[in-house]
């Protein structure tokens, strides 16, 4: 049974996919692990950087065929494809800046994980592809949703409709990942990758991201909406508010800021 393992080190937590024997493909028990091990991660008041990485020789197969190739076409949108969507914003709109480190291939599913990370430091032997038009589906986990928006349409296209499958040095080449490691140090460049981020003031760093994203078309206003509401409230006309709910008395807004 695959897990999705949490270490803290300081402030950096590190988010290992743990289903080697099936090399890190998702099933359904694995988004559910993926989104608690989310939920954990943003709890810790600690945490400034996250590490997403996968055991054993992949980063992660992507979704296991075994498991969504049976199922029927209802329970393939709902269970799979929008859960699926679900867990993975989730990781993608985290407070604090993820970082893949890719161990291994990534392929389809797997690829798609990697995108919803903010920075990738891929390895040199690794893969990157989304092969799923060769099995007569598509791309399900916001493969042509976010990544065309992380990475050009054009990329995207020629990895779905053409099949093209990118070594590490052109996925880096056009700009699907941002640094290439030799074999077996792709974790140690995510962690110093993330202390140097860690060194930066947090709160730039969480409204930071949540402009870039709000500027990449991704958030749907979520961005707007938390920055604004974190205004709210610091202004001296809410705390005004609710005094006077307390106190079940009309409130005296004064428009203090």
């Amino acid at each position: 049974m695959g897990e999705v393992k949490v270490s803290i080190e300081g402030q950096i937590a590190v988010m290992t996919v743990s289903r080697p024997e099936k090399l890190n493909a998702f099933d359904i028990d694995m988004l559910k692990a993926l989104a608690a091990a989310c939920d954990e991660v943003e709890a810790n008041a600690t945490v400034r950087v996250a590490i997403l990485t996968g055991e054993g020789k992949a980063f992660s197969a992507g979704g296991d065929i075994e498991v969504w190739g049976g199922m029927e076409a209802n329970e393939f949108g709902h269970a799979w494809v929008r859960f699926g969507h679900r867990v993975f914003e989730r990781l993608a709109t985290l407070r604090m800046p993820v970082i893949a480190a890719l161990n291994g291939h990534a392929l389809g599913g797997g690829l798609e994980l990697a995108g919803a990370a903010d920075i990738r430091i891929a390895e040199t032997q690794i893969r990157i592809g989304l092969p799923e038009t060769g099995l007569g589906m598509i791309p399900g986990w916001s493969g042509t949703q976010r990544l065309v928006k992380r990475f050009g349409a054009q990329i995207v296209r020629r990895m779905v409709l053409g099949g093209e499958v990118f070594s590490a040095e052109e996925a880096r080449a056009n700009g699907i990942v941002d640094a290439v490691v030799e074999t077996g140090t792709s974790l140690t460049a995510a962690k110093e990758h993330a202390a140097r981020i860690a060194q930066r003031g947090p709160a730039a760093l969480e409204i930071s991201k949540l402009l870039i994203a709000s500027a990449n078309g991704e958030d749907n206003g979520a961005a707007v909406e938390a920055l604004g509401s974190i205004l709210a409230a610091k202004t001296g006309d809410l705390k005004e508010g609710v005094a006077a709910f307390a106190e079940k008395r009309p409130a005296q807004f004064k428009g203090e800021w």
